[in-house]
């Protein structure tokens, strides 16, 4: 196995390739023989080289320990790429401990789309690394959104509403106790809207409270005085339990014109 890996390295620097070494299911190498490994690809002239978890049972904790020794063996002026899947919903975890352990590189999809349990999520890695470490990538994270939906399209796949960073229901609140707080994202929202381009908006349901109804009024133009708003509450609420959904704004306007 070292002599197909270093002749296929050797073979990529002699005619000018820019190889990255990617050791399929490194993760789960005995450890003196990846070290080896990893060292011999890039004394054979592999200019890059990839800690690869290809079933994804590397825990975060493992894959900042691999890429940090990966980063030591190979020295300074070899970047080091992580790629990761998400069987057990680590995958973004683990992208992030391996930046911080010195990767250069995060290997990812889209939607965090991939066989099994999927890839690592860009939007998610990219955003988290962010507004969680200050680590900035290359991703305009303004435009993942428009581009999730282009891939949803594209693929005849569909997310969960509340799928992190590109859900339909991140920025939609239902609760009346939240809602009482909504003139100040900072206070109800982890990040802001803007950063990825999402709206922010008031649904209605059997959570709501009063100012969901004062709220949801002027934002469709209605007249509901103050001493009414109990009372539409009331309807509301009945309407969202008789449902187990939420109440649309057709409905909602219905209710406050009886």
């Amino acid at each position: 196995m070292l002599g197909r890996i270093t002749a296929a390295m050797r073979f990529a620097a002699e005619h000018g390739i820019r190889a990255a070494f990617f050791g399929v299911d490194s993760t789960r190498a005995e450890p003196d023989f990846y070290e080896r490994v990893y060292k011999s690809a890039v004394e054979a002239g592999a200019q890059e080289v990839v800690v690869v978890d290809t079933l994804g049972i590397a825990s975060p904790e493992a894959v900042s320990e691999l890429v940090g020794k990966t980063v030591d063996w190979v020295g300074p002026g070899v970047p080091v790429h992580f790629h990761g899947h998400n069987d057990f919903g680590l995958a973004t975890a683990a992208a992030v401990a391996a930046v911080r352990a010195g990767a250069s590189w995060i290997q990812g999809t889209i939607n965090g789309m991939g066989e099994r349990a999927g890839n690592a999520n860009l939007g998610e890695s990219a955003l988290t690394l962010r507004a969680l470490y200050g680590v900035e990538s290359n991703l305009r994270l303004d435009r993942i959104r428009d581009v999730s939906r282009t891939v949803q399209e594209l693929s005849g796949y569909a997310l969960d509403p509340w799928k992190p960073v590109t859900g339909e229901t991140l920025f939609r609140r239902e609760s009346g106790a939240v809602a009482s707080q909504f003139h100040d994202p900072p206070s109800i929202e982890p990040y802001s809207s803007r950063l990825v381009a999402a709206e922010r908006g008031i649904v209605l349901g059997k959570k709501s409270g009063l100012d969901s109804i004062r709220i949801k009024a002027d934002e469709l133009g209605l007249e509901v005085p103050e001493e009414r708003r109990a009372d539409v509450l009331a309807k509301v609420k009945e309407l969202g339990a008789k449902k187990r959904g939420l109440v649309s704004d057709d409905e909602f306007e219905k209710l406050a014109r009886e």
